[in-house]
C-alpha cells in the first residue's frame, strides 16, 4: 500500500556518477486520511493531539495531493561537472551576507 506511511516518497539520486550531485528530483504524497495519520502517529509514539492543526487540515478541506521538485542548482552542477554546489549557486548564503 503506497499510503502505508505519513508521505510516500520518491527520489531521482545520481551516486555512481563522478560528479555525485546526489539527488536530482525528490517529490512525495500526502497522507489525507485523518484516521490512517491519527494511529500512525500513535503507532510512532506521537501524541495526536500535538498535531490537532495538522489532523484539522485534513479533516475539513484536503484533497489526495502530491508534487515534486527539481533542485535547479543540482541539475547545473550535473550539466557542467562542478564539484561543489556553492559554485552554481546564483544567490549564496552565506554569514555576514545580508548588511542589517
Amino acid at each position: 500500500n503506497m499510503k502505508a506511511c505519513l508521505t510516500f516518497e520518491f527520489h531521482a539520486v545520481l551516486p555512481e556518477l563522478p560528479c555525485r550531485v546526489g539527488e536530482l528530483i525528490g517529490g512525495s504524497q500526502r497522507e489525507e486520511r485523518a484516521d490512517v495519520l491519527t494511529r500512525r502517529m500513535a503507532d510512532s509514539g506521537l501524541n495526536p493531539d500535538d498535531y490537532w492543526w495538522y489532523l484539522d487540515l485534513r479533516r475539513y478541506g484536503s484533497v489526495p495531493h502530491a508534487g515534486f521538485g527539481l533542485g535547479f542548482e543540482r541539475l547545473v552542477q550535473f550539466s557542467t561537472g562542478v564539484e561543489n554546489i556553492r559554485d552554481v549557486i546564483p544567490f549564496p548564503r552565506y554569514p555576514s551576507h545580508c548588511k542589517f
